[in-house]
This record gives structure tokens, sequence and C-alpha cells, in this order.
């Protein structure tokens, strides 16, 4: 029926422009998960059309509907890249519309109309006579390629909703195709299950690269689990397994809802537990016996670089399971789980380069000298990237090599970032950065700048304004900080305050909890893995920069004491890798002024790391 109305509609608004443009309804965008009810391309101009039946408002969250899907055609698809589009809001029982058009932004993309079904053909005469461009060539532009760089969560959402990874991820040359990636691994799994083999593939990627996606898009691949290709998505990571659960529940509820069936939160709950497990549970069930195999013949571990090492673990397991015995890493005790399977079995872990944030966090080397020294007659499928230096295993990767059972791919390394659609090379930018590598930084940003805005301040308040002022339709903000950053109180930023990350990334514009209110702060620890349209990153004395290297302190007490021991330096410095590249369009440096008045924020404490974000050549604002 709402078709029906739809046509109506549109009989009595297009017969002016016949054999003038083309009309596309449920327009479909894989990376949303949503239709567009109709796309009209009609001479130089492309719309976006929304209708509410029976609505006499234009409701807030229906405008940022409408506003997204327009946002989503210009970011992603390739034909609509250089064209003027104009989302169109039709509440059909109302009677008002607007009488003169929105402003455009930069892109080219007008804020959403608002249009009544008897304003409608006034709209869109409006837009055509004033609105510039090329005409467009319909045909052509249906055929342009699709390219999205969806956000984890709606990855996950895609992909257990049955898309493939190739609906909902760029395929340009310009990235290694996480297709290609996620087909080697598929090869691997079906010779292993055919050939009874036991194999290990060891996937690299930069941050915001793909490599959570590629482990989902297996995982979503088998998700039977009377299938013996049953996978499991396993991370350590608590906020994004709970993230993306809550998120896929909501999700799973929504499209029974739409489709007229009825579904509880808690019986999607069970389904999707069972896809994204937290690796400790996973653990904690392998003990119960230590003779029998899981039920999954392959295991995805995320973020594989941050498992516990062998002292980490027996010290957790005497003092919360009660395993007094217990001596094993974390990587060593989940390999020995997966080779109880007598045929055959696949483990494949997720790493990336320079993101080990917390105290026992192994790396990736314990991996590779588990399966050296315990499990030899296990196969290795090895980023052949694995010896550059941010993964810290270049001994443990020689060792391996010398293995026949070893081989090295580029298929297993991801090495550009699509979290950031904007500019693929932030991960490159903030390494220079942090390294120290002053030059090639500021080369970096010259090159970032024009597609990716960058600006720092000492103005928490400007930074607030630059975000909203940012950010379009849904697209999310947030304030991120260092675990560290403890002497941001007086400005409302107690980091000893855990934010709730499910409400934080999930919550609405009107939740208060939500990370849209730019209230609460999220650390390195709820981000990692995860990611936000347009972040502001404030920067604490907890990481100074004093004019040759980097000062990492710790707040204990009423005073900074400086951190010493090189692996919290590591994580330290790790841990403001992971906020700098946690954003997709855009990112406010804040580096606070400091106060002569209070000793723990003297002014010099912040003054030079503000003046190198400068003289690398962040904008000021």
């Amino acid at each position: 029926m709402a078709w029906l109305e739809q046509m109506r509609i549109l009989r009595a608004a297009l017969p002016t422009y016949a054999a003038r443009g083309n009309i596309y309804f449920e327009y479909v965008l894989p990376r949303l998960g949503r239709r567009i009810d109709a796309v009209l391309v009609v001479d130089q101009v492309v719309f976006v059309l929304e209708f509410k039946a029976g609505e006499i408002e234009f409701k807030a969250a229906a405008l940022d509907q409408v506003w997204d899907y327009a946002l989503d055609l210009k970011n992603f698809h390739e034909t609509s890249h250089d064209k003027v589009i104009v989302p169109i809001l039709i509440a059909t029982r109302s009677d008002w519309t607007e009488t003169i058009l929105p402003p455009a932004d930069a892109d080219s993309v007008l804020r959403p109309v608002r249009a009544s079904v008897q304003g409608l053909p006034g709209i869109l005469k409006l837009a055509l006579h004033q609105l510039p461009g090329k005409p467009i060539f319909a045909k052509a532009w249906e055929q342009g390629r699709y390219s999205p760089t969806p956000t984890i969560v709606e990855a996950a959402k895609a992909l257990y909703g049955g898309h493939s990874v190739s609906d909902i991820s760029r395929n340009d040359a310009g990235a290694t195709n996480l297709s290609i990636t996620s087909s080697y691994l598929s090869e691997v799994i079906a010779d292993a299950r055919s050939s009874k083999k036991k194999v290990v593939c060891l996937l690299t990627g930069v941050p915001g690269a793909g490599k959570t996606l590629v482990g989902l898009d297996i995982a979503a691949k088998h998700i039977d689990k009377l299938d013996d290709l049953h996978s499991v998505f396993l991370s350590g990571n608590g906020p994004l397994v709970a993230i993306l659960r809550e998120a896929l529940v909501r999700d799973k509820v929504d499209r029974e809802r739409i489709a007229g069936r009825k579904l509880t939160k808690s019986h999607a709950r069970r389904s999707v537990e069972v896809f994204i497990q937290n690796v400790h549970h996973f653990r904690d069930e392998c003990l119960q016996d230590t003779a029998q195999p899981p039920t999954e013949h392959v295991a995805i571990f995320d973020e594989a670089q941050r498992a516990w090492d062998r002292e980490q673990t027996t010290r957790f397991m005497a003092r919360k399971s009660n395993h007094s015995q217990f001596n094993m890493s974390e990587p060593v005790f989940l390999l020995s789980c997966m080779d109880r399977h007598k045929d055959w079995a696949v483990v494949i872990c997720l790493i990336g380069g320079g993101q080990e944030i917390n105290t026992g966090e192994a790396g990736i080397s314990e991996w590779i000298n588990a399966l050296t020294n315990n499990f030899h007659g296990w196969r290795i499928h090895m980023s052949s990237r694995l010896q550059d230096s941010e993964y810290g295993a270049g001994a443990a990767v020689s060792a391996a090599a010398a293995l026949p059972t070893t081989k090295f791919t580029d298929a297993l390394h991801l090495n550009v970032s699509l979290r950031s659609f904007r500019a693929e090379r932030v991960s490159d930018f903030v390494k220079q950065l942090l390294d120290i590598e002053e030059a090639a930084a500021a080369a970096s940003l010259e090159k970032l700048l024009p597609r990716f805005p960058l600006v720092v301040t000492r103005d928490l308040d400007r930074a607030r304004e630059w975000l909203r002022g940012k950010a379009r339709g849904t697209e999310r903000y947030g304030l991120v900080v260092s675990s560290q950053a403890q002497r941001l109180k007086p400005h409302a930023i107690d980091v000893r305050a855990p934010v709730e990350p499910v409400n934080w990334f999930l919550g609405s514009k009107d939740d208060v909890r939500s990370s849209y209110y730019l209230e609460d702060v999220a650390t390195e620890f709820q981000v990692q893995g995860l990611e936000l349209d347009w972040v502001g990153v404030v920067w604490d004395a907890d990481f100074r920069f004093n004019g040759c290297e980097w000062d990492p302190w710790s707040f204990v007490g009423d005073r900074w004491q400086r951190i010493r021991k090189s692996d919290r330096r590591t994580y330290l410095k790790n841990a403001y890798r992971v906020l700098l590249t946690r954003a997709r369009q855009g990112m406010v440096i804040v580096v606070p002024p400091g106060s002569s008045r209070d000793h723990t924020r003297i002014p010099s404490y912040y003054d030079s790391t503000f003046q190198y974000l400068q003289r690398v050549g962040i904008p000021l604002i």
C-alpha cells in the first residue's frame, strides 16, 4: 500500500520531466542495511526521496534518515561523487513545504528538504532551476560502482543479515581487496578440511584496514552449528563484543518487526551470542572438559596481539578461576584447545601492529613461539609484513620462517585504512607523528588536509562546537582521552568514571549517555577496534613532548610520576595511537592551556606538545 501511494504521488509530480531522467525504487544501500524509497535522476540533479505515509510532522529522525541516504550515495557511489544531491522528506499528511532550498555543503549535498505531497512538484522545479551541474546520463550513473567503507557496527549488521564482504567493502585498486583476503582464508579452510590439516593464519593490517571485518565475514559464512565448518568470532575486547552483540540484537528485532513478525530481544540474543563470543568465556568452557574439543573447527581471534602472556594468564587463573596449577600463556592454551580436534582445525589471528595497550599483553610473537615450540604439526600461513618493527615479532618470525610448514603471503596483509574513507593514510601520519618523524608527518598532513579535516585547539568548548558543526545526519561524534589522563577533571572529564560503551556508541542523539552529548568520554580501552565519524582527542600531560622525545607520566596521589618501564611507556604511546586513529571523517585535537595556579597542570606540561602539533602543520581553530 505504501508503494501504491508513492506511485500515485510521483505520477502527479513527474509528467513534466518525461524522457529527462530515470527513477529507481527501493534502492539498496548495503552499508546501511537499508533501502531508499526512491532515487530520482533528472537533468543535473540526483533526488533522494523518503516518504513517511500518514505523517503530519517532519520528525528529526526521519530528516537524519534521508540525509544519511544522500551522504551514503555521495561518499560511496562512484558516479555520485561529483553530483548535486537533494534529499527530500515527504510527510504525506502535511500541508507545509519549504519555500526556499536549504543550503548545500561543500560536497554539494543539500540539507534535507521538507515537502508535502502538493509541494513536491514545486521543490523539484526549484532545485532544477537553481542548482548548477552538468546533465546526468542516467544509464552511466546507475552503473557506477558502490564502494562503501562501513563502520564495524554497520558491517556486522550487514554480514549477519546475509551480505558478503564484497557487498559492503571497497574493491578499488587503491587497497588490498578484502574479498581477496577473505577468499584466501576460505580456501585455506576448505583445504584444511579436505586434507585433514591443522592451520594457523596470521593476518596483519594497519589500523582500520578491515581485519575485524574479514574475521566477521568468515564467521558469518559458517554460522550453522550443524555444519563442521562452523566458525566462531572471538575477541578479548569486552566493549567491542558488547557493542556488536547489542547492535545485532536490535537490528535483528527491527528486521523481524518490519517483516511483520515478533521476536524478543532475549531470543535474538541467544543466536547472536553464538556468532560473537568473548575469548575468555571460550577459554573457560575449554577448561571445564580438558579432553573434549570445542564445537567449532574454525576459531577467529580478533586483536590476537592482545592475548595474555604466561605470567598474566597464570596469575589470573589462580586468582579468579581457582586453577592454581595453570602454567600456560593464553595463545598456548587456546591453540591446545583447537588441537584437540582429531581431524582438522583452523585458527585465524587478526593482528594490529603497535596496539598492545595493557599489562600482560603478549604480542604476536607469543603465538608464533607457541607454534614453533609446542605444535609442530600445524602449518602456518603468515602475513609477509610480520617482520615489520611495529609488530615486535622479528626473532619469532625468523624462527618460523626456517620451518618447511611456513608460508608467507601478501594476501594476509591489509595495507590501507578503510576506516577513514576521506583519507586512507591517516595511520601513516599518526605513526610518523608519534615516531617524531616531523618532516614526514608534515608531508603526510599536507596530503590529508584537503579531504580529512584535522585541527588543533586549546579550547574544549570550541572543539565541541567544531564537532557538532561538522557532523551531518546521524554521523557519530565523541570525545576520547587516554586512560591515564587524570588531570582533565577541571574540564569536567573524569576518566575514573567509566563510560558504558553500549550506550555511548549506540545511543541516539537524545540519549544523554551517548557520545553525541560530548559529556562522557571514552578511553583507548573502550574505543579500540571501533570508530566514530568525527573525533575529539583531549591530550593530557600524561604524554608530553619535551622538545625532542615523548615523555610518558602517570598521575599517582597528588602528583605526576615519570614512567620508566619500557613496556608501560610503549603502552601509553600505543594508547595515543589508538585514540588518534578512530576518526573516519575528521578530528580535532585539544591540548588544554594548563594553569599556573595548579602545580599538576603547569602550562609547560602542555605547551611543548601543542607547539609540536603546530610545527607539524595542524591548523589552529
